[in-house]
């Protein structure tokens, strides 16, 4: 049992062989089923343990607290660009097509990266500035994120000159 516990972290194990564990083999019912259900409870309550302690740690720990918190905000921050750029039917994909799904979401990920990418170099030009990089503390830096849309009208008409360069000075 431990050994499979093992694989499955480790990720040897395919998810379905340690369930397989506790399925009662119909050949030998009477013999395994309450060893299996013993097993099977111990896995329950070890669970059961291991949640209470990172609860109890959580509770304990405002530095993990706020990690967890600020990862959220990171995630809660990238479904709300997903949802900016892909805004037609509420952002979900329109198709049954696994292909179709998948240059969508392709798509979206592109336009994120393209985002991000045009925003830093943005906030580099800005923050090379001495004028404003002396006003940034370190949690200002710190809390600097790429990912941000606001200036960005979806709606509307775009001219696009491919024969102009954005006027950003790319880092040597």
């Amino acid at each position: 049992m431990i050994a499979k516990m093992a694989g499955k972290i480790s990720k040897i194990l395919p998810p379905n062989s340690l369930s397989a564990q506790f399925v009662p083999n119909f050949q030998n019912a009477a013999s395994g089923l309450n060893k299996t259900r013993n097993q099977l409870q111990a896995l329950i309550e070890l669970g059961r343990a291991v949640k209470t302690s990172f609860l109890c740690r959580y509770l304990n720990l405002e530095e993990l607290r706020q990690e967890i918190q600020e990862g959220l905000n990171v995630v809660e921050n990238w479904n709300s660009a997903n949802s900016f750029i892909c805004y037609g039917k509420s952002g979900e994909l329109t198709s049954n097509h696994r292909a179709e799904q998948e240059l969508s979401l392709l798509s979206l990920h592109l336009l994120q990266m393209c985002l991000v990418y045009i925003n830093t170099l943005m906030m580099q030009k800005v923050l090379s500035e001495s004028d404003w990089s002396q006003l940034m503390s370190t949690e200002d830096l710190r809390g600097i994120t790429p990912l941000v849309y606001v200036h960005i009208n979806p709606y509307g008409k775009f001219e696009l000159n491919l024969e102009e360069r954005l006027n950003i000075q790319l880092a040597a």
